[in-house]
C-alpha cells in the first residue's frame, strides 16, 4: 500500500502534525506570551491591592496543637461521662467506641461552638453575610469551611487551624476555639483526676480558713478568761466554749492533714499520667502566607495557554482543510432531509 493510500485512509504522520504547529507558530507564541504576561500582571495587581478588594488576597492559616490522650478508655465509659451528649455523637460520625479525640472533633462542628466564634468576632459583619436570609446558618457554613481540625492517631495531637486574610483575626479565632474546647472538656468532667484535685484544693483552702478562724476565736476566749473578774461568774461558760473550740480545732486539723495526704497522693498519680486534654502550643500570628500560590497559578495558566493554542491550531487547520474539500463543503451545504 502506498503512502498516498495510507493518508487517504486517515493516517497522519508526525511531520504533518509538526507542519501544522509550525504553520501556526506565531499564533501559538502570541497566545502563550499573552497569557503569561496577563497572569503575571494579574498576580502583581492582587499583591498591590488591599486584601478587602483584591480578587486574590494573601491568606494566613495559624495553627494550635493539643495533646489528647485517648488511652484505653472504652466507648461506653466515655459515653457515660458525656451524659446527654452521647446519643448525638453517632449523628456526628463518631464511632461506637468513642474516643476523646472523636469528641474533640465532634465538638468543633457543634452549633454552640460555631455560634460562639461567630458572635465573638462578628463574622456575619466581616464576611458580609446577608442578615435577612438565614445569617446564622450561612455564618456556620462559612466557619465550617475555614475552621479545620485534624487528628494524628500516632502522636495523639489535634491540629486546629483557621484561614483568613487577617492573620491577627485568624490567630484569635484559633485560640478562642482551643480555650472553648478546654472549657467544654472540663464541663463534661472527662478528666476526673483534675476535677478531684481542684475540689481538694478548694476544700484545703476552706479547711485552712476554718482552722484560722477557730484559732483566732480560741485566743480571744483565752484573753477573756485572763481579763474577766472572778466574781463575774462567766468563767465556766468561757471554759466550755474553749473546750468546744479545741475539739473542733483538733477535728479540723485532722481533716486538713487527711486532705493534704490525699492531695499529695493525687499529685503523684497525675504526674505519672497524661492529661486528657493538654494545650501544647497556642496559635501565633503567622508571618508567612498559606496561599494562594501565585507562582503555581502562573505555571498552570501558561501550560493551559499552550494546550489551548495547540488545540486552536489543529482546529483552524481542520476548518481550513474542510473549506478546501468540495465534497465536505457540499455535505455541509446539503439541507437536512
Amino acid at each position: 500500500m502506498s503512502e498516498l493510500t495510507k493518508r487517504e485512509e486517515g493516517e497522519i504522520s508526525l511531520i504533518d502534525l509538526f507542519a501544522v504547529l509550525w504553520h501556526r507558530k506565531i499564533m501559538i507564541i502570541i497566545i502563550t506570551l499573552s497569557a503569561m504576561i496577563g497572569v503575571v500582571v494579574f498576580s502583581i495587581i492582587t499583591i498591590r491591592l488591599p486584601p478587602e478588594i483584591s480578587p486574590l488576597p494573601d491568606r494566613y492559616t495559624p495553627r494550635a496543637l493539643m495533646l489528647i490522650d485517648d488511652g484505653s478508655t472504652p466507648g461506653g465509659s466515655l459515653q457515660a461521662m458525656m451524659g446527654g451528649l452521647a446519643p448525638f455523637a453517632g449523628l456526628g460520625g463518631i464511632r461506637t467506641g468513642a474516643t476523646h479525640s472523636d469528641l474533640a472533633v465532634f465538638l468543633l462542628q457543634t452549633n454552640s461552638l460555631l455560634d460562639s466564634v461567630v458572635d465573638e468576632f462578628d463574622l456575619i459583619e466581616r464576611y458580609d453575610i446577608d442578615r435577612e436570609r438565614s445569617p446564622r446558618a450561612e455564618s456556620r457554613d462559612v466557619l465550617r469551611r475555614l475552621l479545620r481540625a485534624s487528628f494524628d492517631n500516632r502522636s495523639g495531637v489535634l491540629n486546629i487551624s483557621f484561614t483568613d486574610t487577617d492573620p491577627v483575626l485568624a490567630r484569635d479565632v484559633v485560640n478562642f476555639t482551643v480555650n472553648y474546647l478546654e472549657s467544654r472538656f472540663d464541663e463534661l468532667g472527662l478528666d476526673r483526676n483534675r476535677i478531684e484535685q481542684e475540689n481538694l484544693e478548694v476544700n484545703l483552702a476552706n479547711t485552712f480558713q476554718e482552722i484560722l478562724r477557730l484559732e483566732e476565736e480560741s485566743r480571744r476566749l483565752e484573753q477573756s478568761v485572763a481579763l474577766a473578774p472572778f466574781a463575774a461568774g462567766g468563767i465556766p461558760a468561757i471554759t466550755a466554749d474553749m473546750n468546744r473550740i479545741a475539739m473542733e480545732l483538733g477535728a479540723m486539723r485532722q481533716v486538713y492533714t487527711q486532705l493534704r495526704v490525699q492531695n499529695e497522693m493525687l499529685r503523684v498519680t497525675m504526674a505519672s499520667e497524661t492529661p486528657i486534654f493538654q494545650i501544647l502550643e497556642l496559635a501565633e500570628v503567622p508571618d508567612r502566607k498559606s496561599g494562594p500560590s501565585r507562582g503555581m497559578i502562573c505555571i498552570i495558566v501558561s501550560l493551559a495557554a499552550v494546550f489551548f493554542s495547540v488545540f486552536l491550531a489543529f482546529a483552524l487547520n481542520a476548518i481550513s482543510n474542510i473549506r478546501k474539500d468540495p465534497e465536505a463543503m457540499a455535505k455541509l451545504r446539503r439541507p437536512n432531509v
